[in-house]
């Protein structure tokens, strides 16, 4: 009677055991099908209109990222530090009508050519081309990031929000001066490993210049607070493409060594802004003494792969970026024409240095210089660039 009795009891737990099991498994088989990111959209605003959307996509990890079907702007990027709290690493804005009012391309899809181009003339196949011109002195002399009325000024069309946002953009032929109809493609996903990853991809009908880029501004500190002096950069980039003024492309290249634009080995970025340098001058801004950083950065080792090519790291919070990109060049602007008059997320005031701008990009003025890899898109071809931005904590 006592070994039935055993045996009984026995088996109970046996049931027991494999049935907790079993409802263990089928938990974290549940979990494990569920859809990442979550992805959430939101009536914004609204121009001529239109309704301005807000999607947010959330990970299993808490980490945020939101972005807006105007301009294709990225609005916020919530990621902890390395006691877990999160907080936003991203200069911008509140609302939507800041948005559309947005003066310094905060967050933006900047196009159909990122950055600059001299006079906003260049030629191809015998024939010349004049774009509308933004940038450069009073006169405005040269086209910048586009034209007077780029990418981020537009309002793109949703064409799916499931595991990914994908806004599109038809830029007709003669927009800003350039030739061609441009079908533009942005896909913005986040994985759970903590991987921000934007790709654009176009198509067009003539022969056209095409630099698509993102021009997030970073602030590892969180939520705006302080400046990005003491971040610590690190770019694999021995040579940075020679500006002349209003930081046009000379065509030439220089050898960051013995330069403050040596940053092979990670160091902070105020360590060497204000030494006395002539292409640090050139970039301007309210350090009417030494100025600041926007230069491009040409990358090692390009081959149109993905590869990592800089890090970014604040030492007190602990996060770290860490950006691998298709693209030849790496555009790093410090902030410097930020004076205190834009009003940024919950008040605050953008001045100098109030956060980095990291831009992969092709370099500035290419369709003038042959020797910098081309950027011209014909109509057999596709472009496609990808920048992947994981975000870590480094203890």
């Amino acid at each position: 009677m006592k070994t039935l009795k055993t045996k009984v009891i026995l088996a109970i737990t046996f049931c027991l055991f494999f049935s907790k099991t079993s409802l263990t498994t089928q938990a974290k088989e549940a979990a494990s099908v569920q859809h990442w990111p979550e992805i959430t959209k939101q009536h914004w605003g609204q121009i001529n209109n239109q309704p301005i959307w807000l999607f947010q996509l959330t990970n299993i990890n808490g980490m945020k990222v939101r972005l807006t079907n105007f301009g294709a702007y990225v609005q916020a990027i919530e990621v902890p530090d390395k006691k877990g709290n999160f907080n936003d690493i991203m200069l911008g804005y509140d609302s939507a009508a800041q948005y559309v009012n947005d003066c310094c391309y905060n967050g933006a899809t900047v196009g159909r050519f990122a950055n600059r181009i001299k006079h906003g003339r260049y030629s191809y196949a015998n024939k010349s081309y004049q774009l509308t011109t933004n940038n450069g002195g009073v006169n405005k002399v040269n086209h910048n990031h586009g034209g007077r009325i780029g990418f981020n000024k537009k309002l793109w069309q949703v064409s799916r929000f499931d595991n990914a946002v994908v806004l599109t953009y038809t830029s007709a032929d003669g927009e800003q001066g350039y030739p061609g109809m441009l079908v533009v493609n942005a896909k913005f996903e986040l994985t759970n490993n903590n991987e921000f990853i934007i790709s654009y991809s176009a198509k067009t009908n003539k022969a056209t210049p095409v630099n698509i880029i993102p021009h997030l501004y970073f602030n590892l500190n969180g939520d705006g607070q302080g400046t990005i002096e003491s971040h610590q950069l690190q770019i694999n980039a021995d040579y940075i493409t020679e500006v002349e003024p209003y930081l046009t492309a000379t065509g030439r290249l220089l050898p960051v060594t013995n330069t403050p634009f040596d940053f092979r080995k990670m160091k902070a970025i105020a360590r060497d802004i204000r030494t006395a340098h002539p292409q640090l001058k050139l970039a301007g801004g309210q350090d009417k003494e030494y100025g600041g950083y926007d230069h491009n950065w040409v990358l090692n080792d390009y081959d149109g792969n993905m590869r990592q090519q800089a890090i970014l790291f604040e030492e007190e919070t602990g996060r770290k970026l860490t950006i691998s990109t298709t693209q030849p060049g790496l555009q790093i602007y410090s902030g410097n024409f930020m004076n205190g008059t834009v009003i940024g997320k919950k008040g605050k005031l953008m001045e100098n240095c109030s956060g980095l701008a990291i831009e992969p990009q092709h370099f500035p003025d290419s369709p003038n210089h042959n020797n910098f890899p081309s950027t011209i898109l014909l109509p057999e071809q596709k472009y496609l660039e990808v920048t992947k931005f994981h975000f870590s904590v480094q203890h």
